[in-house]
C-alpha cells in the first residue's frame, strides 16, 4: 500500500483526537472551547460532525471500490468546509472579546486539508478497457 493511505489514516485519527483538545479560550469569562465541549457559548458541539466525517473517511478510505473513493472525496470536502467554518466562527472577535486560539483548532484545519489530499490521490488501480485499443 502507498504511504498516502497511512498518512490519511493518521490524519483522521489526529482529527478525532483534536476534537477533544482545547480549540480556543475566552480568558475574560474563564471559558475553554473544544469541539465537544463549548459550555457557556452558543456554538453547540461542532466536533461531533468532524467525528462522524472522520469515521466515514476511514471506512471509505479502505474500501477498494471507485464509488467509495468518489464518496470519500465528497466527505473530505464537506469536512474541510466544516473545519473552515469552525475556524472562522469560533476564533472571531465578538463584542470586543477576542478568543485565544489554541493548538486544537489549528490541528483540525491541517488534518482536514491532509484528508482532502489523501482522498484526491487514492491507492487504486483502474481496470483497463481493452476494446479501445487499436
Amino acid at each position: 500500500m502507498r504511504l498516502i493511505k497511512w498518512i490519511g489514516f493518521a490524519a483522521a485519527i489526529t482529527l478525532i483526537v483534536s476534537c477533544f483538545i482545547t480549540w480556543a479560550a475566552l480568558p475574560a469569562r474563564n471559558i475553554s472551547i473544544s469541539g465537544v465541549d463549548a459550555t457557556g457559548t452558543s456554538f453547540g458541539k461542532p466536533g461531533y460532525f468532524h467525528l462522524v466525517l472522520s469515521g466515514l473517511f476511514i471506512i471509505f478510505h479502505f474500501i477498494p471500490r471507485i464509488w467509495a473513493k468518489r464518496t470519500n472525496l465528497a466527505v473530505t470536502a464537506i469536512n474541510l468546509a466544516w473545519a473552515a467554518r469552525n475556524y472562522f466562527l469560533i476564533t472571531a472577535c465578538r463584542a470586543g472579546e477576542c478568543p485565544e486560539k489554541h493548538t486544537g483548532i489549528y490541528l483540525v484545519v491541517i488534518c482536514s486539508v491532509i484528508l482532502l489530499i489523501a482522498a484526491l490521490f487514492p491507492d487504486m488501480k483502474l481496470p483497463q478497457d481493452d476494446s479501445k485499443k487499436e
